[in-house]
């Protein structure tokens, strides 16, 4: 089993497969996202916190991927403070946004 890909959120990583993919799969979407670029190339977008994972197959049906996709936050850039029970994250890069309410689920 190869180790899982790590994406940091609202951010991509591009995968070449070993051949054309017909078939893709993931898990839960809320957590990412795959926009293909061509038949070989696809890449894995973090949308929400978590892990799930993407299974690719060929036009025979051979799995061409399967890996778990572990979305997390970015290295730097971002703040969060909880207030009254509830948690807001903002992204600062120079200026601090907020964080969409989707992309806040654990």
């Amino acid at each position: 089993m190869a180790a899982p890909l790590s994406v940091h959120l609202d951010q991509g990583s591009k995968v070449r497969l070993p051949g054309a993919a017909r078939n893709v799969v993931v898990a839960n979407p809320r957590v990412a996202d795959v926009n293909l670029l061509g038949p070989q190339d696809l890449v894995v977008i973090g949308k929400g916190y978590g892990v799930t994972n993407i299974v690719v197959t060929d036009a025979q049906g051979r799995t061409l991927f399967d890996r778990d996709i572990v979305v997390s936050a970015p290295d730097q850039g971002q703040v969060s403070y909880i207030r009254g029970g509830e948690a807001r994250a903002f992204s600062c890069s120079p200026r601090c946004e907020p964080i969409s309410p989707a992309a806040q689920r654990p």
